[in-house]
């Protein structure tokens, strides 16, 4: 019976495959499954892909000259395969009409080009296919004809075979056919590895700067050669890196992976607990009502909100659920490299007889500091060694945990490096001793190593499960603008209800007033109507947009004119009318750029008054339906704080149609509201208009008829504020003179020796020849105990056993037990001088930060200090010592795998050469573009924190505005372009690991072929230990270039954190000998002498010529509208910044000559901005611990904070949140104060230090500092100028120069500015 193949003798051909020494494949195996393999495939891919293809379509391409190629190549396969089809029945016409006697001919020759040709029709129609659906490069197709092609190539050696050893059976015809069909599937295999055009309309083209990935060939994408191109050869540069890929941008990214994360939760149980509650502020679009522009108002409420309970057990891969088919990919490939890495060793031993060697297979293998602190308050108060103590103690808890994971590090070395070796010794031992004939030869020691040495290459890992809340909110509507109905608020549900049961209506375009002394509520309140606060019972209704002004101006890093007008339309005439209502006009004018003048973090470079102005400005702009306004004119000098009321706030403003709440301690301004709230302990006591307040004669008329000035006259005062065309026509400044904020600059070229040395002597140079020497020592073991295997394997048998066993078996063991105790050693050793390292680093880092002038933190953005003391500082920490390990360890390997191979195996050596020109060009490219793109990555990420903590600190406002949207995607942005950098790193490593592979398996084929060459002239044993390093030596190569340009990419943090040590520095602390008088200052006298001073070199005096004698214990008024250069002159007096010209002199000494510290300890300020830090209450009086707690009740008794201390739960040791946000302004304020009772110096600087607080504490306030500080010098910044009328002397500033110092009744007298500001206060 004949086959389908040819006939019967061919199923016992494979003796052509086995047992010859040309081996070659069976004609029927040929004609069958190397043909039907190619065709199976592409039948089997065919309907998966037609599919896929319809459901993902990119867009058309236009016929170009690849395509045609393509198709007329197909179409040329299909004709020549029809070809043999008839070629076969003209054989068989032939047969049939007898003029063959041959046997019949096999159907195969009939079924198989058949078969082939509907396979190339097919595969040049799904080309064409392709084509419509915008498929640029096919690997469906790639792989097909690779798999043609190889199949073919096995035919295509066997015809060559048969053609010179048995020329009289050739078919001409069939061997023409095939050749031209071999040729042609080459052609096609070439076509598909290119790429085609884009397909019109792609969103690729619309990008400037496109990413190659998108129009590389699939061949070009599994192997990284889109990455490749000559951008090596000169440093990278930010305009270099290409734009992200569409589905890698945070606005495809995020929304996916939220809702992943969203749906992992649960829904709640009908029969679960009740949900908690929490409030929400929702807008929504009011059913009735207008704005005047005929928009319709929106409504929003204060809602319950219900949180559904997270899933208590949540899945651990259930975050990465929406890379499951990566997953799925990628765990196909790692099981055949696992059955790959298990097959290998046996495939050596079937063929140990020819080659008597094995493989060796080897492998190698946060806590952040946030120094986001008030430097200036720490410069004024001295107290930068307190903090850096505290910023130390917390690394040495943080170096602590590292010690201990070097430890466990150090003992998970020991075991992953000494399991192969203690497996392989355990059972060579049991293998030799149960039985003397058991002999130990080279087939059964290097294949059995090769098996245990997979054991070092087990990794665990560690997901971190992460969950996120989803929160869901009912809607309602209200009548009033806003209405509080039965309300009880606190700040944490499980806290105490923070304010009694709140009841308050608010009609349509009212202002209310809300006043209380500090801490009883009044911010709380705006707070609870923002949704800010815990709603424990009641409802909350707020109808129409919001904008909110915080007692504490939340200020952008951007410019003027974009924070106030804060991401809306640009309307160029409602702006200058903001601008000049908000009393902003002077300062635009002062500025160097005008409203193009950027503004630092924080509003480093703009005034308290400045930064509450431009607050408020910002939202007048938004133009909404309801303001909360929070104590804005505190800040400002009284005679703006008329004006901006007149303009902006009062009846006549120009939101006089709105609803405006203002909390105020302004009592001149509250005959003006239509209702007044009155707060004690978080309830409204009293309400009502100003005249029924009066008319009941309750507490707060007795409060006004004690405090309240006399009337204002209703005469205008002199206006010193200027007119909109004087500035607004000053448009001719250039914006860069406005800049502040420098970015982070990335260094180019290689890192410098010296960046090395400098870690190498941070871990310690007698360490470091330790480390090396250990590293040493455990390889030149490990070397010789493979040595002394390879000796005992030679070792010759007599009478079927091995006579030395024992002492070979010894000598291994103890080689081994040495090989465990150096890698323990050096594992310990590295990791410890990584942490030493990382100490120092970081400590002068700080030292530096500390030591560096308020300029510095002004132009330095935070997210550059984070990103310093946060990322950077964990490289040095956790990474650094890892690669330093696997670089020594790899550099050692090859050093050791090349000594043995070239004593050996000479003949080896001859591939080294050209290993080391491939490896060094490879590296060359690698670390020239993973250096850079390190660096780019690492400048791009600090804009991301900063904006990140900038957002943070505004999150009440940004909710308020409605404008989280808007800072999503300017995060997202960042994080996007951090990613530009980042993305581009990780495909290089992916290139880098692709081509370091091919190579190395290059090199395993060459040595196995060498040690065949050789194989007569070698023992065994030496064979076996030869090709052993030979494979280790392609590993550890490989493993060198990784490490050797991880190295230099990961120490660029070591040179990222010492540019710090080149930045300027302030003058030194403290002198060595002082020559201070003991107990200096005594009596306090200030002596100025045309003093002036400038912010920036290329920045005018913001002082000039101020010369002033102030005497010992004289109280002195300092005033000046806003920006005058008040506050400026205090930093002169501490120094905060030098004097460009002039002398203050303080008893006689030139502060100048003095250490900055023996200044500051000796002088107190209480600052114009309240600000606590993270910690205890106790140590934000006293970080040094040099008062006892008795003097500590006493000065907080004194600042009328001890009956808010004492019922604290932890009294001094309440823990104050950072900037003592769990504290009211006002209460910030009197800390403060309480700060400088413990100081008790002979010179006291009060820098509006009671504009937050209300007018009975601030009394008691003044009375305090008037009785304790008696005999002191006090300077006193002050914009109530009630508080300064019985000074002694008061100082008027103008645009930075003195305009009048005298008494205060003699300028009254003169008539000058003075008397003008006194008017608008109504004091005169």
């Amino acid at each position: 019976t004949h086959s389908v193949c040819f006939h019967t003798r061919c199923s016992y051909d494979w003796n052509r495959t086995w047992h010859v020494g040309n081996p070659d494949l069976t004609q029927c195996f040929q004609n069958t499954v190397l043909v039907w393999v190619p065709c199976l495939y592409l039948w089997v891919c065919a309907p998966i892909y037609f599919l896929y293809l319809k459901s993902h379509d990119r867009g058309y391409i236009c016929m170009t000259h690849l395509n045609r190629a393509k198709t007329a190549v197909g179409f040329l396969l299909w004709i020549v395969c029809w070809a043999d089809v008839f070629y076969s029945f003209w054989e068989r016409s032939q047969h049939d009409s007898g003029a063959s006697s041959s046997s019949t001919q096999a159907p195969v020759y009939l079924v198989s080009p058949t078969m082939l040709g509907i396979t190339m029709l097919l595969a040049t129609l799904l080309t064409q296919y392709e084509r419509l659906k915008g498929v640029q490069s096919s690997g469906v197709m790639l792989n097909f004809w690779l798999v043609a092609v190889l199949c073919a190539t096995v035919t295509f050696r066997s015809k060559i075979i048969q053609a010179i050893n048995e020329p009289w059976t050739v078919c001409v015809f069939r061997y023409t056919t095939f050749y031209i069909y071999y040729t042609l599937l080459l052609i096609s295999l070439l076509l598909a590895a290119l790429s085609d055009q884009p397909p019109l309309f792609s969103e690729a083209s619309k990008d400037a700067n496109p990413c190659p990935e998108i129009g590389a060939s699939f061949l070009s994408r599994i192997s990284f050669w889109w990455i490749t191109g000559n951008r090596y050869k000169r440093p990278l540069e930010q305009k270099d890196l290409w734009c992200l890929n569409s589905e890698d941008r945070s606005q495809r990214v995020v929304p996916s992976n939220e809702n992943k994360l969203n749906n992992l939760l649960l829904p709640p149980s009908p029969l679960s607990p009740r949900p908690e509650e929490k409030t929400l502020y929702s807008p929504k679009k009011a059913p009735r009502g207008e704005r005047k522009e005929g928009v319709p108002v929106e409504e929003s409420e204060i809602l319950i909100m219900k949180t559904p309970r997270r899933r208590e057990n949540l899945s651990v891969l259930g975050p990465l659920s929406h890379l499951r088919p990566y997953f799925l990919i990628s765990s196909l490939y790692k099981i055949i490299q696992d059955i790959l890495m298990f097959v290998g060793p046996n495939i050596l031993r079937i063929i140990s007889p020819l080659l008597s060697t094995s493989m060796f297979l080897n492998m190698y293998r946060d806590v952040q500091i946030n120094l986001n602190l008030n430097l200036k308050v720490l410069k004024l108060y001295a107290w930068e060694l307190a903090f850096k103590d505290k910023v130390s103690a917390i690394r040495e808890s943080e170096l602590r945990v590292l010690k201990k994971a070097a430890y466990l590090g150090a003992i998970s070395t020991f075991t992953w490096v000494c399991a192969p070796f203690l497996v392989a010794l355990s059972t060579f031992t049991v293998y030799v001793m149960i039985d003397e004939r058991n002999v130990l030869d080279a087939q059964k020691a290097f294949v059995s190593l090769a098996l245990f040495n997979i054991l070092s290459m087990v990794q665990v890992g560690v997901l971190i499960r992460s969950g996120q809340q989803i929160n869901r909110s009912n809607q309602s509507i209200c009548s009033d603008s806003i209405s509080i109905e039965d309300g009880v608020f606190s700040w944490c549900r499980n806290d105490a209800p923070h304010s009694e049961e709140v009841f308050v209506r608010i009609p349509d375009g009212s202002l209310v007033a809300v006043v209380g002394h500090v801490g009883s509520g009044k911010s709380s309140l705006l707070s609870a109507l923002l949704g800010e606060m815990e709603k424990l019972e009641g409802s909350v209704s707020v109808k129409g947009s919001v904008a909110y002004v915080p007692q504490q101006a939340w200020i952008q890093n951007a410019t003027l004119k974009d924070n106030i007008v804060f991401g809306q339309e640009r309307k160029e005439s409602w702006y200058h009318r903001v601008v000049e209502a908000c009393a902003l006009l002077p300062d635009l004018e002062i500025l160097p750029a005008g409203d193009g003048t950027e503004i630092g973090e924080k509003g480093v470079n703009l005034s308290g008054g400045q930064k509450q102005r431009v607050s408020l400005a910002r939202a007048v702009y938004c133009d909404c339906a309801v303001y909360l306004l929070d104590d804005p004119l505190s800040a400002v000098d009284a005679h703006v704080g008329k004006h901006i009321f007149e303009k902006v706030v009062g009846p006549q403003g120009v939101l006089k149609d709105r609803t405006r709440v203002l909390v105020t301690h302004g009592l001149s301004f509250l005959p003006q509201a239509d209702l007044i709230l009155v707060m004690v302990e978080g309830e409204i006591t009293e309400r009502g208009s100003y005249l029924e307040l009066m008319a009941r004669d309750g507490a707060f008329a007795e409060f006004l008829r004690t405090y309240a000035n006399k009337e204002q006259e209703d005469d205008e005062s002199g206006d010193i504020l200027r007119t909109e065309g004087e500035v607004l026509g000053k448009k001719a400044k250039n914006a860069e003179v406005g800049r502040i904020t420098e970015a982070d600059k990335a260094n180019t070229g290689r890192v410098k020796l010296s960046v090395f040395w400098e870690y190498m002597k941070a871990i310690g140079v007698v360490l470091s020849c330790v480390s090396i020497f250990l590293f040493f020592s455990h390889h030149f073991a490990s070397l010789f105990s493979n040595y002394w295997l390879s000796l005992w394997t030679d070792d010759p048998v007599v009478n079927g056993t091995q006579p030395s066993r024992e002492m070979r078996l010894g000598v291994y063991g103890a080689l081994g037990a040495s090989q465990g105790i150096a890698v323990f050693c050096y594992s310990i050793s590295v990791s410890i001088g990584g942490i030493l390292a990382s100490r120092y680093l970081h400590q002068s880092m700080l030292y530096n930060v500390l030591r560096s002038p308020m300029s510095f933190f002004e132009r330095t953005p935070s997210g550059n200090l984070v990103n310093r003391f946060s990322k950077e500082t964990d490289t040095i920490d956790s990474i650094i010592p890892s690669i330093i390990k696997m670089f020594m360890g790899s550099m050692f390997n090859v050093v050791g795998s090349c000594v043995v191979i070239l004593i050996a195996t000479p003949l080896v050596a001859i591939i080294i050469p050209p290993l080391g020109i491939l490896y060094f060009f490879v590296q060359r490219f690698y670390v020239a573009s993973s250096r850079q793109l390190k660096r780019l990555e690492s400048v791009s990420r600090s804009p991301v924190y900063t904006h990140f903590n900038e957002t943070l600190l505004g999150a009440s406002v940004i909710r308020a505005f409605g404008e989280q949207e808007r800072f999503i995607r300017e995060s997202d942005g960042r994080v996007d372009h951090n990613q530009k950098a980042y993305y581009p790193s990780i495909v290089a490593n992916r290139w880098l690991a692709v081509r370091l592979e091919f190579v190395g398996n290059c090199i395993v084929m060459f040595a196995a072929l060498f040690a065949v060459m050789a194989r007569e002239s070698l023992s065994p044993g030496i064979m076996g230990l030869s090709i052993s390093y030979a494979l280790q030596l392609t590993a550890s190569l490989t493993w060198l270039v990784r490490m050797s340009s991880d190295l230099e990419t990961n120490i660029v943090a070591v040179e990222r954190v010492k540019e710090y040590e080149d930045t300027e520095k302030e003058a030194d602390w403290r002198h060595d000998q002082s020559s201070l008088p003991p107990g200096w200052p005594t009596a306090g006298n200030i002596d100025i002498r045309g003093f002036g001073l400038r912010y920036r070199e290329d920045q005018e005096l913001a002082v000039r010529n101020i010369t002033v004698a102030i005497h010992g214990g004289e109280k002195v008024g300092i005033v000046g509208r806003t920006g005058a250069g008040k506050s400026s002159l205090t930093l002169g007096l501490f120094r905060i910044i030098e004097a460009c010209e002039g002398e203050i002199h303080i008893d006689g000494v030139n502060i100048a000559t003095l250490g900055l510290h023996e200044l500051r300890s000796r002088i107190t300020i209480i600052p114009q901005d309240p600000v606590l830090f993270s910690g205890s209450l106790r140590m934000n009086l006293d970080p040094f611990d040099g008062y006892s707690d008795e003097e500590v009740w006493r000065a907080l008794e004194l600042s009328h904070l001890k009956s808010f201390v004492s019922g604290l739960p932890d009294k001094l040791n309440h823990e104050c949140s950072e900037g003592g946000e769990n504290l009211s302004l006002g209460q910030r304020q009197l800390v403060c104060l309480a700060r400088a009772l413990l100081r008790k110096t002979k010179i006291l600087v009060l820098d509006e230090a009671t504009a937050a607080v209300d007018l009975e504490t601030d009394n008691l306030i003044q009375s305090t500092i008037r009785t304790q500080f008696d005999d002191c010098t006090v300077l006193t910044i002050a914009h109530r100028l009630n508080t300064i009328m019985d000074y002694t002397r008061v100082l008027v500033l103008d645009k930075g120069e003195m305009a009048e110092f005298d008494s205060p009744s003699t300028l009254i007298t003169k008539r000058g500015i003075f008397y003008k500001m006194a008017k608008d206060s109504g004091l005169v």
